[in-house]
């Protein structure tokens, strides 16, 4: 078989006419023995009725069976031959065609009592035989050559297939591992294709310096690392990081997923295990990439999701291949998931896993580069702020931005547009973040309600010193929100301090505060805001030792599931006097948080009333009408 300069198989062969010799003989062979079992295949001479008792009459008729209904018999050797001869002449019987020795009809519905003693007057031989005829074995004969056809293509489309992608499929394949097969260069993603995740790729380097040329390190004695474990959030790339090593390498690329491996029937998984790295040490220096491998990888023995044989039986060779591995094999194992937590100790440790890779949430200038490549491909405006875009999407990963391009893309198609333009862009942004815009009309005092909340949201967002700035309050409802105050920070933060968290409470709390200021009521739109608060809060008093009364101490408040990704109990470890002080700090942290808000309202009501107008008008404000509204009223510009 040839082979193109991508590695690609391609027809270097002929058809194999043997097999379809074989086929068509064993056909005619079945066709053959059919014919035996049969008969000739040649049907009797069908007459009337009246015909058949007048030959009766006349004694021509020799014998005749009974079968329900139906009557066949004979004609005697004289007859027999008068009824050829006209059936030769094209004269004989309702149709000549058949048998001229024999014949066929069917008692009529009603019952003839004189044919028996007419049948034994002429001596005629009478048998009798079941109405119900042997069809099944026929059957079979008559369709076994189709269904050996239909199984020779399905097999040699099956063989085919196995030998341009490697996969084995078929009942033939039950066993063999599902892993796609990608020639060298095939995955067609290299390093270039990957934005920011710079410390990852580094790692990688050397692992395609490894698969690229094995002996310069071999030669120093040093080993390929057996297994690499990426870890990160869901859509952060790192299948694709696993395709650009295959690319950057030029090595044959096994990709599959854990749950691939689980069948119903126990053994199957560890046997494509086997299939799978022996295929991958063939076709050594290659690699194999196991995405979501907390699918087969999770701790045994710990009862509840941890007692399938066959996900046990399937990790158990996946140790027992990795540890077998020479340093001469080339082969390394690159896995995937987002819940290293659950996988199992004797996976992650060395030798088998040897190195473990965190893959982060991109930051503002890899989410720069990642909206250039997906926008590249793309027709777009050249009014699109690239820098403004990537700080306005904080928190989305590379999948989320893709998404964000195409539903841009989408957005401008559906409207006619022959570019994605820059308010495509904010549109489609909107809508992953909050939601679709809903439609329905919302009644006066509700929109009023609504502006007054998010009018104070705003408010104590500027007043506050370590609050991020204002990017955009809107009344529009989307998603399950009746409006929604957005804030951008300058630069992403990876560090959050005591101070910065107490103005984020108080900004939350903000809504609540307006609404109770102008209306002397409180409404269910601060349920959100409540939630959110006092989560951030605990963790405040409980993980991060923000609290001056309990002081630099944590407190466990409950253990997740491993396998149902929730919590179970709440098993804690301090007593119930420390969990009634815990409550106390959270509840005063609140109030004073609220407190905070409601001071900034009351003194700058007018400010509020301004901005509560504007909404109702315009529905949705940027950060720099909002501004400029401060700037024109009572109330103080700045922090």
């Amino acid at each position: 078989m040839k082979k193109t300069a991508s590695n690609r198989p391609i027809a270097g062969k002929s058809f194999n006419w043997r097999r379809v010799l074989v086929v068509v003989l064993v056909w005619m062979a079945l066709f053959s023995l059919y014919a035996q079992i049969v008969g000739p295949g040649r049907e009797p001479t069908r007459l009337a009725y009246s015909e058949f008792k007048q030959a009766v009459e006349n004694g021509r008729v020799r014998q005749v069976t009974f079968r329900g209904r139906r009557i066949t018999g004979t004609f005697k050797a004289e007859e027999a031959e008068g009824e050829k001869r006209r059936g030769q002449d094209g004269g004989g019987g309702n149709d000549a065609s058949g048998g001229a020795d024999g014949f066929s009809t069917v008692l009529p519905e009603v019952e003839d009592r004189g044919l028996m003693p007419l049948l034994t007057d002429r001596e005629v031989v009478v048998a009798a035989e079941q109405q119900q005829e042997n069809w099944f074995w026929p059957l079979i004969l008559a369709m076994l050559p189709w269904l050996l056809l239909i199984g020779f293509f399905v097999y040699s489309g099956n063989k085919m297939q196995e030998r341009m992608t490697g996969q084995a499929r078929g009942m033939f394949g039950f066993g063999k591992s599902k892993a796609k097969r990608f020639r060298e260069n095939g995955s067609g993603v290299t390093f270039s294709d990957v934005a920011g995740l710079d410390n990852a790729k580094k790692e990688f380097r050397e692992i395609v310096s490894f698969l690229k040329a094995p002996e310069r390190f071999l030669r120093l004695g040093a080993a390929l690392p057996n297994g690499v474990l990426m870890v990160g959030p869901p859509g952060v790339g790192k299948t694709l990081l696993a395709k650009a090593v295959a690319g950057e390498a030029g090595v044959p690329f096994f990709s599959i997923s854990g749950s691939e491996f689980i069948e119903m029937f126990v053994g199957v998984g560890a046997s494509r295990v086997r299939d799978m790295f022996a295929q991958a040490k063939k076709a050594a220096p290659a690699m194999i990439f196991i995405d979501e491998l907390d699918a087969i990888g999770r701790a045994r023995g710990a009862g509840l999701g941890g007692g399938h044989d066959e996900r046990e039986q399937t990790l158990n060779q996946i140790l027992a291949e990795m540890d077998g591995f020479s340093p001469r094999d080339s082969v390394i194992v690159i896995a995937a998931t987002n819940r290293p937590d659950v996988l199992d100790t004797a996976l992650v440790r060395p030798g088998r896993f040897d190195r473990r890779i965190h893959l982060e949430l991109p930051q503002k200038q890899a989410r720069k580069k990642i909206l250039e490549i997906h926008l590249h491909r793309t027709r777009h405006a050249d009014d699109i702020d690239m820098e403004d875009m990537a700080r306005r999407t904080v928190g989305l990963s590379g999948a989320d931005l893709k998404n964000l391009v195409n539903e841009a893309a989408l957005l401008a198609a559906r409207r006619g547009e022959e570019q994605v333009t820059r308010q495509a862009l904010e549109t489609a942004r909107d809508k992953i973040l909050m939601g679709l815009e809903r439609e329905e009309v919302v009644e006066e005092r509700e929109r009023r309600i609504v502006a007054c909340h998010e009018a104070g949201h705003a408010l104590v967002a500027t007043f506050m010193p370590e609050g991020d700035p204002l990017q955009k309050v809107t009344i529009i409802p989307r998603g399950r929100a009746l409006g929604a105050t957005e804030q951008i920070p300058e630069e992403d933060r990876r560090n959050l301090s005591r101070r910065y968290l107490q103005d984020r409470v108080a900004i939350m709390l903000g809504g609540r505060a307006a609404e109770h200021l102008v209306f002397s009521d409180r409404s269910t739109g601060a349920g959100d805001d409540l939630k959110m608060a006092t989560q951030l809060v605990r963790r405040m008093v409980c993980q991060w030792g923000m609290s001056d009364t309990l002081g630099p101490v944590t407190f466990t408040t409950g253990d997740a599931h491993p396998f149902l990704g929730k919590t179970l109990s709440a098993p804690r470890d301090h007593s119930e006097a420390t969990a009634r002080l815990i409550d106390q700090e959270v509840r005063a942290m609140l109030t004073a948080a609220e407190k905070r808000a409601e001071t900034v309202v009351v003194e700058n009501r007018s400010t509020l009333d301004a901005l509560t107008a504007a909404l109702l008008d315009r529905e949705t404000l940027t950060g720099s009408e909002i501004e400029q509204l401060l700037l024109r009223s009572d109330g103080v510009s700045g922090k």
